[in-house]
């Protein structure tokens, strides 16, 4: 992220903007959130903040004081929020429990995702926390033209657009009274899109198969690949090149011998810090890639054309501007925008 969203998000912690004029949020303030109406009679004072990406929007909007505990990380944080995060207590790195939550005395819980606050939710359900007054706010990312399963990433019905993340941003700097840096915010991340899209402009990636390659479970196994209308899919799009993936799961299990088929010139491949699957390290990715006999014959493998990419940037989340960034300049590093 630039040192811009730093200096924005600082100054507007500092000063507030007292005299600007940007108008006050007016509460009671309800809002339709993943299908229920959530209403906010003042500014929540204490957060739990559930899903990295979440977190980081929070920060990004200058709220760190206001989070009383965090959890589900799949990497290391923005850079410019080490300092506020590592004051902030991490309830887990991957699920926390319902009691864990709700003994920080929460008034607002934001998760990330549906799978963990929602209508089976593996931390809690909504309802269980409206029941001790606790508000829930849930990305708009997991939910719009989106169907989510038990356990799984779900189906998106719909191509993922940024529209979705700047939702959220707006709508949290609304619940905060703080649109200014909401506004602020969103502007920044999209003249990064339009920079990063203008920087291969006339010299698009017509076409060119890619595929993002999350993690697998076994190795060997079948690997989990960015859907057709997956985060991933819209980096594609705005960049011109294709995804050889057409079905609407989220991150569908797919066998390698189909991803030959489609012979992709690009792989990414997702960095991480967690290491709940096999294949969660980045450098077993490549060892795989390049000693397997069918993915050893890829052109992709053959040509070494990797871009290793944060596995937050393959998420909805603002670091998939940071995604559009990164593969651009791969693209053009390995010659192949036409």
């Amino acid at each position: 992220m630039r040192h811009f969203l730093t200096t924005i998000t600082f100054a507007l912690g500092l000063t507030g903007f007292a005299a600007s004029g940007f108008a006050a949020t007016q509460y009671p303030l309800t809002i339709n959130n993943c299908g229920q109406q959530v209403t906010f009679q003042k500014a929540p004072a204490k957060i739990v903040s559930i899903g990295q990406g979440m977190t980081e929007i929070l920060f990004s909007l200058g709220l760190a004081d206001k989070i009383a505990g965090t959890a589900v990380w799949v990497g290391p944080v923005l850079p410019q929020y080490a300092e506020a995060n590592s004051k902030i207590a991490r309830l887990a790195d991957n699920d926390p429990s319902f009691e864990s939550v709700v003994g920080k005395e929460p008034d607002l819980v934001a998760a990330e995702f549906e799978w963990h606050v929602g209508t089976q939710g593996s931390v809690g359900k909504r309802d269980q926390f409206s029941k001790l007054d606790i508000n829930t706010y849930v990305a708009p990312t997991d939910c719009v033209a989106k169907v989510n399963t038990d356990g799984g990433d779900g189906v998106r019905k719909e191509l993922f657009t940024m529209d979705l993340v700047y939702q959220e941003i707006n709508e949290l700097a609304q619940i905060f009274d703080v649109k200014d840096r909401g506004d602020a915010l969103v502007a920044d991340l999209k003249k990064r899109e339009a920079d990063a899209v203008a920087s291969i402009a006339g010299a698009k990636a017509k076409d060119l198969p890619i595929v993002f390659w999350f993690s697998s479970k076994e190795v060997s196994g079948d690997a989990y690949i960015a859907g057709k209308n997956s985060a991933p899919a819209y980096i594609l799009k705005t960049l011109g090149a294709k995804n050889v993936v057409t079905t609407e799961e989220e991150w569908p299990l797919v066998g390698w011998e189909t991803i030959a088929q489609a012979n992709p010139a690009v792989i990414v491949i997702a960095t991480m810090d967690r290491r709940r699957y096999a294949a969660d390290d980045p450098k077993v990715k490549l060892a795989f890639l390049e000693k397997d006999p069918v993915t050893s014959q890829l052109d992709a493998v053959k040509n070494k054309h990797f871009v290793m990419m944060d596995a937050q940037s393959m998420n909805p989340t603002i670091r998939t501007i940071d995604g559009i960034e990164i593969l651009a300049k791969g693209i053009k590093s390995f010659g192949l925008a036409q």
